[in-house]
């Protein structure tokens, strides 16, 4: 590829309102330009890199038995009904008519479409399991898109679903993927990734794991325990923490004036946040009239996916604006109010001495004993791990990590085949619905958390495997006549046997020194009037900065031996 034909520009402008290391340079560096928020074009090197990506993908499933199939990207609502998705997922699923007036919908994953292809086709246990996958661009209409391709509305995916007629089947098989996926993160040059237990979220299922990069700006919440290694997405992981002892004293309610928040109150009271109790309220979504209200101690959060789990519907946080309830008041003592499901966490469990919210604007109770004042009939885990806590399996501290998802399986059981009715015949003549399993990767996520780990302060730095191209041709000076011929020559018959992207620009030598290792390309080949008046190119390997003055007709079988060719 030569480069001044290459529809792709290297700029030195940084994006509005990024802040991401691999935003910003995917971008400066001709990779990807935005088209609208969330939505962005992949040029030349991109793509290659994200055409590399998905044949790695696609020969890891291949390995483990994987069918290629291609899912519609629109769906008539109909089968989305079935599922009951239709109606619960929200508005981050797009919906539409038809010219005939019909209710259809853009795909943001493919369980239905998935049973609806294998229904009435696998119709007996001898043709199970068996596993189908697609790699496909989906349409998510993400409220918050960020950091460039780490979380966009658009997104290229691979997505796969496999049947069985045991859940020890797919666990079996489960295990097969989850070898797999951690062939193909080593495979695209992938470093610091980890796989931890996690919510199964809108897809359902009873078990799950994600693979997680492991960087500061990742979106989710990691807890590791470094001891005995276990892990787990902070949606789901627990813990263990010292539960305080404080004198019991009669419940009195007291003047708090403004103090409203944890921090305040505490400063007002002279008391710590693990001596108070906080309340967060939350609507049902789908049931404006319902309120859930949580409460843990002061000193914890609200992990929002087990609370979901708890109250079995999807939350979010309510607007307390015209109702009956004391924003920054409340408490569960003489809580009064209509649609109302309360909820404690564990960290409150049978505590004396605490402060909470006494339901009247600028006052507090102290002295609260859960035992005595409020008796709750149970209570459950809702609240987040913090930094510290110990691991339950070992005892030790555990530590919070940042980490962007780039993949994630889960064992779906029977939630959708029962749903949409699909059946097959067992030996004994009876029918089962199939139990399922599903896997995916995100495509150009994993092309910009590979970015975000490997870049430096010059720019990116891809792996070998994935790199658009593995040798950047710099001839320095072309209005040398030997300088240009020369460089000709290299490219021709460098190409046949390696991928060359050839600056053949005619641009100072810092812009093109510049532009190499901005662009991240492995191995930088130079030629120069000085390199070639002792016929010899210098090779700069980009990931250490190393290097090597070569002879012209060694050139080639050195350029094999860096880039692994034999």
């Amino acid at each position: 590829m030569r480069l001044s034909h290459m529809v792709s520009e290297r700029t030195k402008d940084v994006p509005q309102g990024a802040n991401v290391k691999s935003h910003i340079l995917l971008v400066r560096a001709g990779y990807i330009k935005q088209v609208s928020n969330g939505i962005y074009t992949l040029l030349p090197p991109a793509q290659r890199i994200s055409q590399k990506i998905q044949k790695i993908i696609r020969e890891e499933m291949d390995k483990v038995g994987g069918q290629e199939v291609l899912f519609p990207v629109v769906m008539p609502r109909e089968m989305w009904d079935k599922s009951g998705r239709y109606s619960s997922i929200g508005e981050e699923m797009v919906r539409f008519k038809d010219r005939a007036g019909r209710d259809m919908l853009l795909g943001m994953t493919h369980e239905e479409a998935a049973v609806h292809a294998c229904q009435n086709i696998i119709k007996s246990y001898d043709q199970l399991p068996f596993m189908i996958y697609q790699i496909q661009t989906k349409f998510r209409d993400e409220a918050r898109p960020r950091a460039g391709l780490i979380r966009v509305k658009e997104f290229t995916m691979k997505d796969a679903y496999s049947f069985h007629t045991s859940y020890e089947d797919l666990e079996k098989y489960y295990n097969e993927v989850f070898e797999a996926y951690n062939r193909i993160y080593t495979r695209i040059g992938m470093k610091n990734f980890i796989s931890v237990k996690s919510d199964s979220g809108m897809m359902g299922g009873s078990y799950a794991h994600e693979f997680h990069l492991l960087t500061d700006i990742g979106e989710d919440s990691i807890v590791i325990c470094p001891h005995c290694d276990a892990r787990a997405n902070m949606e789901v992981a627990n813990s263990v923490y010292e539960m305080p002892k404080f004198e019991d004293s009669p419940l009195k309610e007291v003047f708090t004036g403004k103090a409203k928040t944890i921090e305040e109150v505490c400063e007002f009271l002279k008391v710590k946040p693990n001596q108070t109790m906080k309340a967060v309220c939350y609507a049902i979504v789908g049931d404006d009239k319902r309120t859930v209200v949580a409460f843990v101690r002061g000193d914890k959060e609200i992990n929002e996916a087990k609370l979901k789990k708890a109250v079995g519907a999807e939350v979010a946080v309510k607007d307390l604006e015209g109702s009956d309830l004391v924003k920054g008041n409340i408490g569960p003592v003489g809580l009064k109010g209509k649609n109302l499901t309360i909820v404690f966490d564990n960290s409150l469990k049978n505590l004396c001495g605490l402060v909470c919210g006494a339901n009247k604007d600028e006052y507090h109770l102290t002295g609260v004993n859960m035992a005595r004042d409020i008796k709750p009939e149970n209570y459950v885990d809702i609240s987040k791990v913090n930094e510290g806590e110990l691991c339950p399996h070992c005892g030790k501290p555990l530590t919070i990590k940042r980490g962007i998802e780039i993949g994630n399986i889960f064992q779906l059981g029977t939630k959708y085949t029962k749903s949409m009715g699909m059946t097959v015949h067992m030996p004994d003549g009876s029918l089962i619905n199939p139990i399922m399993g599903c896997y995916g990767i995100g495509v150009g996520r994993s092309l910009a958390s590979i970015a975000e780990e490997s870049a430096d302060d010059k720019g990116l730095n891809w792996p070998m495997a994935i790199a658009p191209w593995q040798i950047y041709l710099c001839p320095l000076r072309n209005d040398d006549e030997n300088v240009a011929k020369v460089a000709e020559q290299l490219y021709k018959s460098l190409s046949q046997n390696f991928e060359v992207i050839y600056d053949d620009r005619k641009v100072s030598a810092g812009v093109k020194l510049t532009d190499s290792e901005l662009m991240g390309i492995p191995i930088r080949v130079v030629v120069s009037p000085r390199s070639l008046s002792e016929n010899q190119a210098e090779i700069t390997i980009r990931s250490t900065g190393e290097k090597i003055m070569i002879a012209l007709t060694d050139l080639e079988n050195k350029l094999k031996e860096l880039c692994k060719i034999d």
